[in-house]
This record gives structure tokens, C-alpha cells and sequence, in this order.
């Protein structure tokens, strides 16, 4: 044997230990692994190996043994296809980012001039949050840093973000060294309630905020102190140790500060029930649901973004109007925290004992024979050696991955083989989430099942920003690839602190069309729709899936993917009209669009845009007369009038300066001229 080639996932174990056996030997293989012949790098150890990598390095060496021009051409395919995938930069990014009201946007901030560390939990992403965290450590080893680090630090105190989960796994341990060493830090242990990151379990033991504070007293905490939204709750017959203080969450800052100033351990536990909890509770009957609500009046918003700097939530979204970018509360996602209200802005608006509408005025309703004259298009099949290949891109928690599992289980019924790898990570939280999923006549057909780059079959994006980033339109293939594309614009978490935060809209449109095969891009604003059409946002991707598969992008039946929603068993009337809807759409967009613009209050008012300037002006003279009077209205349009004038006379003059060479000098004077 000349060469052996070993791929293993991360550290390698097998190639080691076959030098090791080799070693000495004549005529011993030459063995690559992690690295090639002359010492570069081959299969790394971090991160995820791509398939298509591993077969280039693989095409490469079997063709200098065996010279094959299918197999060279094939090599060479993906060696450009892994290229384009290197120089291809994301166009936006869709960051993961707090719940809507979770207890973290209040609890992880820190008073000036403080430092914290960061810890494993939800509570992490305060690092790319204006928080002044940085720095983690491995899952219970919070502190253990700032033990090593503080003898040579010029600081005298950081505070260490604790998740109650982790505390209750083995953190608690951390927390006594913290004490033994007796460097000064605070332990900020956050607790939500439930094991919040992986899923909402119940604590092991029933963990309560009075045994954490017994349990910290009796390791030597000098300081202890309860923050929490509802200070009311915890009696002094509790049996606090003595010097224990319960605050409520609008004095954390007082509270910290103090804090940072005690000698040795100290603890501030901040007690708040995770903002996801709370929702699954309500919807079960077991957490209480305030009967009020908060609304945006956006004629007096002003669009200054101060309620998003004090609450850090994502429930606020901009709304762009007729008088400039508003605010507007998100109430789909809105969890009732009410830290918006903590902004210094009279625009706000508690709403009590109203609801929310199941569906909105003149909402459609449809059945079945809506689509019995619907020509079904032409599938794609499954006869070639290779699987199919779908790419469905999205924003976690908006049920991405259960249009995938539809997928899967409706291929299943089919009698088809399939595959599915869900790419979620931190995507829960408003980050970005993809399903990888491979479809063929033959489940032995199914190699690999991670789309890489250039063999997507088909790409569903269910939020634009997913859909642009590199790993997404690198997979996709100008030759190959049907894209379809919600175009309705979610905004990430950094709008919450930038108040002029845009996304690229028009750039994202340009770069994932041309990832298509002519004619094969589709863009909709299916949110839009589906919110019009079934009164919740959530339908919109399975709206998607029915766009995409009258598109002919899905090689399965409509018959079989809408039994597999109904096995789904989970709101299936509205998935299995979203998914109708989608198909109708995608034969006469046109037609739904129009079903869907009907005409309502908000639509005659400020949230359409004028046309031209001269509309413009005049919408906004008869506000203003509406607003005082016709007297102030006129002096306002004189105003303009003159402005206009004064704006045509320069450009007169710029184009006669044009005209003699540039040479002649621009001079305004009298009132015509000045502005």
C-alpha cells in the first residue's frame, strides 16, 4: 500500500495510532489525515468536516492513481463549488438574541465602571449585547477564572453571571472555591424557574430561591441580596438570614453597586420566570396572564428607539409610516414584561380587558374546493442515482423545523427514503435555524445528508436574512437550484439598541437571485399574506412550503404532505390552508395579493407611504390642518413653496455655471437665494 487517507471527525485517533504501528517499517504508507504531505492543513479538528471537502481530497489522490476524466471533472466541480463557499460573505446576519421579555435583557446588566463574566446558558449572549460581559469559562466552572486572574488584576470586583441550572448541576462547587480563595467577586445567580436553555425542565429537587440563599449562607457568602419583579411575594417568615435584603429589579443597579464594594463572596440572586415559560404556562392555564396589554401610538412616537435601549426587547419592530420609521410592539411575540414602559416617551398606551384578534377584519376563509381547479405542476423525480436536495432556512422558533419533519414523514408515506439534520444551536433565540434534508426513490440513494455547497435542489427561505448568508447561497447552484423566498423583513435583536439599524433588503434580493436558475427565483412577502389570510404569522412557513411546491421544487405528493400535517396534529385546519394557500399564490399571485389588500383604517392612515413629493406635501397640509389649523397648515406649505423655489433657482443657475465651463460663481442673494 502507497497511501492511506484517514478522515475522523475532530482529534485524531486512528491516524496516530497507525503512524505509531507503521513506524520503522520499509516501504511504510504514506499516511494523511489532519494534515497533507507537506504539513497543511486537510481534514481540521475544529469545526464540522464538509462532505464536499472530504470528497475533493479524496477525488484528488485517487485520481493521481488512476486517472479518470468523470472523476477529475466531478473533483474539480466541487473543488469550485467549496471556492465559491470561502469567498462568499454573508450579505446580513440574523444573530441569536433574548427572548421578548426574558428576564436576562433586565438582569445581565451591569453599573458603570463594572466588569462580568459571562456563563453557559441563555444568559451567554449577553456578550454581543452592550452589557460589559465578557469571558466564559466551561458549564460550572463560572469564577474559576476570576480566581486565577484576580491576584494580577488591578481590578478589585467582577461579577459572574450563574444560570439556576447550572448552579443546581455542580456551579454550586464553583461558588465554594470562589469563597476559599477569598477573591472579591459577586455571584449573580439568574433564577428563571426552569432549566430555560434546553427545553424548560423543573430543577432537579425542586430548587427554590430561599434554598439557594440558605445554601450560599452556609458557605460564607458576607452578602446576600434577592432581586426580583415581584418583591411581594417572599414573607419575612421565610427565615432569611440575617442582612438578606429583597429588592425589586428597578434597583439592580443600586443594588450592584453596593455589592461591588463588599469584601469576598457575595451573592445577588435575580429572581424572574423565563419569558418562554411564562408563555407555554399561559397557554396551559397554570401562570397568571395580565389582562392589559401595551400599544404604540405612532403619531406621537418620534422613532428615538429609547424604549428598546431600556428594555432590550425584540418585541419592539420598527414601523415604517408616512412620517418617518415609528416603533410598533410585535403582540404575537410580546411576553407582557413591560420594561418598554420604563422609556421616557408618552407614546405608550396600556390597553386592559381587550384581546387580541383570532383573525383580522375580513379575513378569508377557504375549503378545500379553493383548489380543486388547481393545476398540480410538474414534480421533480427521483429517478437518478443521487438524492434530492432541500435547504429550508429560517428563524428559530417559528416552526422551521416542524415544516421539515412534515417533509420527512410525508416522504416516509410516500414510500421514499429521506434524511434531515436540523442546524438549530442558539437559533430558539431568534437565531438563525436551517434543516438539511435529502430525499430519493431509495434510501440507500442517501450518502451524505448535509446540503454542501452547490447541490441544492431547492431552497426554501422562510426569513430573507437566513437565506443571504454564505452557507445558504453558496449551496445554492445558478444551473441547479429552485429558490423561494420570504421577503418579510424580521429585524435581529441589534435594532433593540440602533435606532437607524437597516437590513440590506435590496442587496439580499439581488445576491440570492442570482444563486438561481433563470426564471427559478421567487420572492414573496408570505407573512404579509399568511397573517392576512389566517390571523397568525406562524402559518407563514408552512405558506412556504405550498409556494414552493406549485413552484415544482417538492418531489412529493400534495396528498401526502398534507396527511402528514394532519399526523402533525398541531393547529392542522391552519397549516393545512397556509400550505393551499401557497400553492395559490405560487399559480396566481396577483389573486391572492388582491385578497389580501383590502383596505383598512391603518392602511388609509399614516402606514402608507406617499407616492411623490407632491403628495407628500399635500398629506401633510391637511394633517396639519387637522392638527391646528388652516392658518398653520398654509404657512407650512408657504414654507415649502418657497424652499422649492429657492431650490429650482440653484439648480437654474448650477446647469448655466455647467453650460460656460464651471467657470462662473454661484452667488445667492436676496430671499430668493437664501435658504
Amino acid at each position: 500500500m502507497e497511501e492511506v487517507v484517514v478522515v475522523e471527525e475532530k482529534r485524531d485517533l486512528i491516524e496516530s495510532r497507525m503512524r505509531e504501528i507503521l513506524y520503522g517499517r520499509t516501504d511504510a504508507p504514506v499516511i494523511v489525515g489532519k494534515r497533507d504531505e507537506e504539513g497543511r492543513w486537510l481534514f481540521p479538528a475544529k469545526g464540522a468536516l464538509e462532505a464536499n471537502d472530504i470528497a475533493v481530497a479524496i477525488g484528488e489522490r485517487v485520481s493521481k492513481f488512476s486517472p479518470n476524466e468523470e472523476l477529475i471533472a466531478r473533483t474539480r466541480h466541487l473543488a469550485e463549488a467549496q471556492e465559491i463557499l470561502r469567498k462568499t460573505e454573508d450579505v446580513a446576519v440574523r444573530t441569536p438574541y433574548f427572548c421578548a421579555g426574558c428576564p436576562h435583557n433586565s438582569s445581565t446588566q451591569v453599573s458603570e465602571g463594572s466588569r462580568a463574566y459571562a456563563g453557559i446558558g441563555c444568559h451567554f449572549m449577553a456578550q454581543w449585547m452592550d452589557r460589559n460581559t465578557e469571558g466564559y469559562t466551561q458549564m460550572s466552572g463560572e469564577g474559576a477564572n476570576w480566581v486565577g486572574e484576580a491576584p494580577f488584576s488591578i481590578r478589585d470586583h467582577v461579577f459572574q453571571n450563574l444560570g439556576d441550572g447550572t448552579y443546581n448541576r455542580s456551579g454550586y462547587l464553583a461558588i465554594r472555591a470562589a469563597a476559599a480563595s477569598r477573591v472579591n467577586v459577586t455571584y449573580k445567580i439568574l433564577y428563571n424557574d426552569a432549566v430555560a436553555m434546553t427545553g424548560g425542565q423543573p430543577h432537579d429537587g425542586g430548587l427554590s430561591v430561599p434554598q439557594i440563599a440558605a445554601q450560599v449562607a452556609g458557605e460564607g457568602a458576607n452578602r446576600i441580596a434577592i432581586v426580583t419583579d415581584e418583591p411581594g411575594k417572599y414573607l419575612p417568615s421565610i427565615g432569611w438570614r440575617k442582612g438578606t435584603t429583597i429588592h425589586h429589579r428597578d434597583e439592580l443597579l443600586d443594588v450592584e453597586r453596593e455589592l461591588s464594594g463588599v469584601e469576598g463572596l457575595s451573592i445577588l440572586i435575580y429572581d424572574q420566570t423565563c419569558a418562554a415559560e411564562k408563555r407555554r404556562r399561559r397557554e396551559r392555564g397554570t401562570f397568571p396572564d395580565p389582562d392589559k396589554r401595551v400599544v404604540i401610538n405612532e403619531l406621537v412616537c418620534e422613532g428615538c428607539g429609547d424604549c428598546g435601549v431600556k428594555s432590550n426587547c425584540v418585541a419592539i419592530q420598527p414601523l415604517e409610516t408616512e412620517f418617518g420609521r415609528k416603533r410598533q410592539i410585535d403582540q404575537s411575540t410580546c411576553n407582557k414584561d413591560f420594561s418598554c414602559l420604563k422609556g421616557f416617551c408618552p407614546s405608550f398606551v396600556t390597553v386592559e380587558g381587550a384581546e387580541l384578534r383570532k383573525k383580522p377584519v375580513g379575513a378569508v376563509e377557504m375549503d378545500g374546493s379553493d383548489i380543486s381547479g388547481l393545476a398540480a405542476p410538474e414534480l421533480p423525480t427521483l429517478d437518478g442515482p443521487g438524492s434530492y436536495a432541500i435547504l429550508l432556512t429560517g428563524v428559530g422558533g417559528t416552526g422551521v423545523v416542524t415544516v421539515g419533519a412534515v417533509l420527512g414523514m410525508a416522504a416516509h408515506l410516500g414510500g421514499k427514503g429521506t434524511g434531515i439534520i436540523d442546524m438549530a444551536g442558539l437559533a430558539q433565540r431568534g437565531g438563525a435555524v436551517t434543516s438539511h434534508i435529502r430525499i430519493a426513490g431509495d434510501p440507500d440513494a442517501i450518502n451524505s445528508i448535509r446540503v454542501g455547497a452547490g447541490v441544492a435542489d431547492l431552497v426554501i427561505g422562510c426569513d430573507i436574512v437566513v437565506a443571504g448568508s454564505a452557507k445558504v447561497l453558496s449551496a445554492a447552484d445558478p444551473e441547479r437550484s429552485t429558490i423561494v423566498v420570504n421577503t418579510h423583513e424580521i429585524y435581529p435583536g441589534s435594532f433593540t439598541h440602533d435606532a437607524d439599524f437597516l437590513l440590506p433588503g435590496r442587496r439580499l434580493i439581488h445576491a440570492i437571485g442570482q444563486r438561481a436558475r433563470p426564471g427559478a427565483s421567487h420572492f414573496v412577502e408570505a407573512t404579509k399574506i399568511a397573517t392576512a389570510l389566517m390571523g397568525d404569522a406562524i402559518a407563514a412557513n408552512m405558506f412556504m412550503l405550498g409556494y414552493a411546491w406549485q413552484a415544482g421544487g417538492v418531489p412529493l405528493s400534495a396528498e401526502a404532505i398534507e396527511q402528514a400535517i394532519e399526523m402533525n396534529g398541531v393547529a392542522v385546519s391552519m397549516n393545512r390552508d397556509a400550505f393551499r394557500w401557497g400553492r395559490l399564490a405560487a399559480a396566481d399571485h396577483e389573486k391572492v395579493e388582491a385578497l389580501t389588500a383590502r383596505p383598512t383604517a391603518k392602511a388609509q392612515g399614516t402606514a402608507r407611504i406617499s407616492e411623490n413629493l407632491e403628495e407628500m406635501i399635500e398629506r401633510r397640509t391637511r394633517f396639519l390642518v387637522d392638527y391646528h389649523d388652516a392658518t398653520y397648515a398654509q404657512g407650512y406649505a408657504d414654507r415649502l413653496s418657497k424652499l422649492r423655489q429657492a431650490e429650482e433657482w440653484g439648480r437654474a443657475r448650477l446647469h448655466s455655471a455647467e453650460r460656460d465651463g464651471g467657470a462662473q460663481s454661484l452667488q445667492a442673494d436676496g430671499d430668493q437665494g437664501r435658504i
